[in-house]
């Protein structure tokens, strides 16, 4: 009987593994990465002068190389650029407060081994989807081609 239980706990766990593993690998809908030919701080600065340019703000940025680099530890460049701009904050929390938490929108800046950066954004659509709001899906589908073209011109 022992042994029974066993096999069926471990058969149970080994099911439960299956359903979890997808759920953590599976990329987030409206996730968008271009691969870049510039090294990871060229498309930082790259990033930064797209998103001047489109007339949207950096408002906040997080890296937990730099933080590390500042403990002496080396670890492939990353970065998350934070970016929005008020006008379009307001009329996010006029259309939900709850969405709140989505803002600022964030690209990801990642180094290769080869040294090299990709770009990782989430179409803003796709961020604002799941609230059901007709007044933030107007909004994020003014902002998706915004954030492609930032995107684009980043990596050129």
């Amino acid at each position: 009987m022992p042994a029974r239980i066993l096999i069926s706990f471990a058969a149970l766990i080994v099911l439960a593994l299956g359903f979890v593993a997808p759920l953590r690998s599976a990329e987030l809908p409206g996730t968008q990465t271009l691969v870049s030919p510039h090294d990871f701080e060229t498309l930082v600065t790259k990033l930064e002068a797209a998103v001047a340019e489109h007339k949207l703000a950096v408002v906040a940025k997080a890296s937990a190389s730099k933080g590390a680099a500042a403990r002496g530890v080396k670890i492939p460049g990353n970065a998350v650029i934070m970016v929005f701009r008020n006008d379009y904050a307001v009329r996010m929390l006029e259309a939900s407060a709850p969405a709140g938490i989505e803002a600022p929108l964030r690209f990801y800046v990642t180094e290769n081994a080869a040294g090299k950066a990709s770009l990782t954004w989430r179409a803003p659509s796709a961020t604002f989807a799941p609230y059901g709001n007709a007044a933030l899906d107007k909004m994020a589908e003014e902002l998706d081609p915004i954030f492609a073209a930032i995107a684009r011109d980043a990596v050129r």
